[in-house]
């Protein structure tokens, strides 16, 4: 069976251009991303990946929300029960945003899983 290389082409109107706001994550998460990302992509079939697409955008939602929320808390020097219950607070917000996408991405054929697998790698520019 002859093997189709598949790519993401941006829509006209999803410029990149002007402001963003990014987050820095582990070299462990990055090789990852970029692991399952290629996996999606260079399948016959990237419906056969959709569970570790999942997987992914569930850690990159807690690395973000960790970024973003926590790390400021702690730089703020914001005190230990502060800490505590905004960990719990997001712990709960990851849980339910992951929840949903897991549910989104399981029932998405292969031109939408590449085109979120495109939507990530344009975030991680």
């Amino acid at each position: 069976m002859a093997s189709s290389k598949k790519s993401f082409k941006r829509p006209a109107g999803g410029s990149t251009d002007g402001p963003s706001l990014r987050f820095h994550h582990s070299e462990e998460l990055a090789a990852r991303m970029l692991s399952v990302l290629t996996a999606v992509e260079e399948a016959d079939d990237p419906e056969d990946h959709r569970e570790a697409l999942a997987d992914l955008v569930t850690e990159l939602t807690e690395s973000g929300m960790d970024y973003y929320y926590l790390r400021a808390l702690k730089l703020s020097n914001a005190g230990q029960l502060a800490q505590q219950s905004a960990k719990l607070g997001i712990a709960g917000a990851v849980k339910m945003i992951s929840s949903v996408s897991r549910r989104f991405i399981m029932r998405m054929n292969g031109e939408e899983l590449l085109a979120v697998t495109g939507h990530i790698r344009s975030l991680a520019g």
